[in-house]
């Protein structure tokens, strides 16, 4: 399977930049989630790729070939978009046939590969129903299946299993992720669902307003964000931010909230190297940080506001000063709202980031 490179892509719509001079390299057998909000311009990215837009600059090889003036036909993809597309006065079956029939495949293959794909997808059972009588959530799994069934070179998948449900949506993620390792084939998958994009991907593209803000392994992406608007976005509760200065008592260098403060001398050199300033955000994930019961000298103080139950999880915000942050409790602890607790940050965890150029340092 070839890979994939768009290099300066760039895609205006009138006076709005909807990609900015994106670069990226999907390499050879490997998938790939564009990652980002509503707008951020991935799904126009994937449409590039596909031939349904035309970039205003910049090149798209699929291997070795530029085509940047290719049809979508003559490009050798197939794609699945988050609104089902399907072939209306057809079974399920002749759905799944169709793109094989066209390619004047021999009987007996075509039938052994839609029961094979109709499997995968949990649609065996409906083979021989009009493929316009069924659920929305089986009329996906029938577009995803035309796309699987054809073993293109590169596979591009816009949202595909938003209209799936819960249980249903996670066992397709499995499935594709299984037929795009067993198959070998590259694929770009455009989503705004975390999991999906990090359950799925071998590496993540995260994009902000047309622009690439990180590309790296979904472990690299959630472990060391490249900057501030990465950290907020990626992670599950969110990160937590608190605006902090980066000050020198005598023989200590420390975070300073105002409310408390925390000693950072072993990222000291890093802070004067790379710093541009004083003002700091300190960025830390609720699971970095232990809330205990038990008063501490070098614990922060804080109040419970709100406890939430997440399956065997407790989640906490609690308010040190006036900022709130998120934090895991033990399971079956028995705190209560007004409770006061003392957290713990795990100093190995600390993303500290420049508040001018919201660059992570650390």
């Amino acid at each position: 399977m070839p890979k994939v490179s768009v290099i300066n892509l760039t895609k205006r719509f009138g006076a709005l930049e909807a990609v900015k001079n994106l670069s990226l390299e999907v390499e050879d057998g490997k998938c790939v989630c564009m990652l980002g909000p509503s707008g951020c311009g991935k799904t126009t990215t994937l449409r590039m790729i596909a031939g349904l837009e035309t970039q205003d600059s910049g090149d798209i090889y699929i291997g070795d070939r530029l085509v940047n003036n290719l049809p979508p036909r003559e490009r050798d993809i197939a794609m699945v978009f988050q609104f089902y597309a399907i072939y209306p006065g057809m079974s399920v079956y002749e759905n799944l046939a169709f793109p094989l029939i066209a390619r004047k495949i021999a009987k007996e293959e075509i039938d052994a590969r839609v029961k094979k794909v109709a499997g995968l997808m949990q649609i065996d059972h409906l083979l021989n129903s009009m493929a316009m009588k069924l659920t929305v959530g089986e009329k996906q799994r029938v577009a995803l299946g035309r796309a699987v069934i054809r073993q293109p070179q590169v596979y591009l998948l816009d949202e595909p299993l938003t209209n799936l449900d819960a249980r249903l949506r996670a066992h397709m993620r499995v499935e594709l992720k299984k037929i795009q390792r067993d198959l070998g084939q590259t694929t770009i998958y455009v989503t705004h669902d975390q999991l999906e994009a990090m359950t799925m991907a071998d590496k993540i593209a995260v994009m902000s307003q047309g622009e690439l803000q990180q590309f790296d392994t979904p472990e690299n992406v959630y472990d060391h964000p490249r900057n501030l608007f990465v950290a907020g976005f990626v992670g599950s509760p969110t990160m937590n931010f608190l605006n902090c200065t980066f000050e020198q008592h005598r023989e200590k260098v420390v975070l300073d909230f105002g409310q408390f403060s925390i000693d950072i001398s072993h990222l000291k050199e890093v802070l004067d190297e790379l710093a541009t300033g004083s003002e700091l955000i300190l960025g830390i994930r609720p699971e970095d940080i232990v809330a205990a019961e038990q008063r501490a000298p070098d614990g922060v103080e804080a109040k419970v506001d709100v406890v939430e139950l997440i399956g065997d999880k407790v989640l906490l915000d609690v308010l040190v000063g006036n900022s709130m942050l998120k934090v895991f409790a033990p399971p079956y602890t028995e705190l209560r709202p007004g409770d006061q607790v003392w957290l713990f940050f795990d100093r190995q965890r600390l993303h500290v980031i420049d508040k001018k150029t919201e660059k992570v340092l650390t």
